[in-house]
């Protein structure tokens, strides 16, 4: 007989998750069974079987998606981008080894090629396993899977992609270089004319200083880039948020430039329509108000810089 297998987040039956990007808050969902744990080439890997939220994937103790909740994230992240899109042909997902990108995106008739690089394989062999109808897309023939490094993947295909989408964990581990400027200069020179990023933004109640300059610099670096959310009751504070950017300056995000019949939302998508792509992008007061700052400062320091530069050097 097989040894119970334990886990440290795990104790009396209940799983913890808590961390320095939300300080002074923990998330506990109560635990059926383990199901893995494994310790990765990256990254520590637990799942689980839950109560109440169904199957549970969590990479370095923090929850990554539950079956019960995630259809809000993936759909959010993808469809924000590809109905702002006239004709997403190729589409890169870089991260989503759960397979809940890819789901949504091949939904779009448009697409031809849907490519997933993901740098971690335990990742996409276990939500195979464990969270199938994440994982089905896998089987999709617009399908293809890269195991690697996003860096290293997205300087071999400059100007090939319609869409790019960043399902990444938090800024902390191996997702820490997806959230530099460098990271979305790469993305906007694998993207073909008039194509959109979308990257995972986090959480306004709690990252507000993050999600300003990441703006900040996507802001120098594409026409249009906007922060939008979504609810999802198992990310810290219920909430994340995503960042979407535009080599397009016609893009507006605010306003789905295609969308499907109602009826056609109702058998496609659980969490997205028309309506709610449009209010993702209301920000409540606190947010506009800290954003705005930020780009102030942010607009002040590239005046200053753009002075110091035009100011003939002194004699020597």
């Amino acid at each position: 007989m097989a040894a119970k297998l334990t886990h440290p987040n795990v104790t009396n039956g209940w799983f913890r998750e808590s961390g320095s990007m939300w300080p002074g808050q923990s998330m506990g969902i109560e635990v059926n069974q383990i199901l893995h744990v494994e310790k990765s080439k990256f990254q520590d890997v637990l799942v689980f079987e839950s109560t109440t939220y169904g199957n549970v994937l969590v990479l370095d103790g923090a929850i990554q998606v539950t079956e019960h909740d995630e259809f809000s994230y993936q759909e959010m992240i993808t469809h924000l981008a590809l109905f702002s899109h006239p004709n997403p042909e190729r589409v890169l997902v870089i991260g989503g080894g759960d397979g809940g990108v890819l789901r949504e995106v091949v939904k779009h008739p448009q697409v031809k090629e849907a490519v997933l690089c993901d740098i971690d394989e335990a990742v996409i062999r276990l939500s195979k396993k464990y969270l199938p109808a994440m994982a089905a897309s896998y089987a999709d023939p617009k399908v293809s899977v890269h195991i690697g490094d996003g860096f290293e993947f997205l300087q071999s295909k400059k100007g090939h992609f319609d869409i790019i989408i960043t399902d990444s964990s938090d800024p902390v581990g191996p997702a820490a270089s997806l959230y530099q400027s460098r990271y979305y200069e790469l993305m906007r020179d694998a993207l073909r004319d008039g194509g959109i990023v979308s990257t995972q933004g986090e959480c306004q109640w709690l990252h507000l200083p993050l999600i300003g300059e990441v703006l900040t610099f996507a802001r120098r670096l594409f026409p249009v880039a906007e922060y939008a959310y979504t609810t999802i009751p198992t990310y810290p504070s219920g909430q994340i948020g995503f960042i979407l950017c535009s080599k397009s300056p016609a893009t507006d995000f605010k306003q789905p430039l295609r969308r499907v019949s109602p009826e056609q939302e109702l058998k496609l998508f659980r969490y997205y329509n028309a309506d709610i792509h449009r209010v993702a992008f209301v920000l409540p007061n606190f947010t506009r108000t800290a954003l705005a700052a930020a780009a102030s400062v942010a607009a002040a320091a590239a005046a200053a810089d753009t002075t110091a530069a035009a100011e003939p050097a002194e004699p020597a």
